[in-house]
């Protein structure tokens, strides 16, 4: 199987989509992943970007992870065009998309709330799976004080960060995962 991950730093840092590689090799799980990013950048930046029209369309993914600019998160409306844009490329593919709904800053979890609005928004409007990691993060926090998801920046994902993350989009994916390695017997 395959899976494709567009998004920025909050994708890349400690090697997230390895993380959630390594998750599924040891759920049985053979998964190759890609990863399209750039730091700073949201899904209007991956929309005009001619290596994700491609990738999506002639990659043969499995899966295609979808995360926006999380600090600032900018203009819903920007977002919600360039996701369309996106997906009118997945449509066209067997790819199963799924949004990676972000994480606030550390001194602002009142944002969040905002943040996962806009994620689940666009999962109704592509009916598409949507990984609450952000919701998942702030829960962890408050379970556990102790556990540092943060990077020392305070807005990136510690180690720690990025594998509950990579945790959080298998568990998100598994049951479509299932289904997939079901057809292919």
């Amino acid at each position: 199987m395959r899976t494709l991950f567009i998004g920025n730093s909050h994708t890349y840092y400690n090697d997230m989509p390895a993380i959630f590689k390594e998750i599924c090799s040891e759920n049985g799980i053979d998964m190759q992943v890609t990863m399209l990013t750039k730091g700073g950048m949201g899904l209007d930046y991956h929309a005009e970007n001619e290596q994700t029209r491609f990738n999506i369309l002639f990659g043969d993914y499995d899966f295609v992870i979808l995360q926006h600019v999380a600090h600032p998160m900018g203009e819903f409306e920007v977002m919600q065009e360039a996701a369309d844009k996106i997906m009118s490329w997945v449509g066209q593919t067997s790819a199963i998309p799924c949004y990676f709904m972000t994480w606030t800053e550390e001194n602002n979890e009142q944002f969040q709330q905002e943040m996962s609005s806009r994620y689940r928004k666009l999962g109704e409007r592509h009916n598409c799976l949507v990984a609450p990691v952000g919701e998942k993060w702030w829960e962890r926090i408050h379970e556990d004080p102790s556990v540092d998801l943060y990077f020392e920046d305070r807005r990136h994902a510690s180690p720690a960060g990025s594998k509950l993350a990579a945790h959080v989009i298998f568990d998100t994916l598994k049951a479509k995962i299932d289904d997939k390695r079901n057809l292919a017997k």
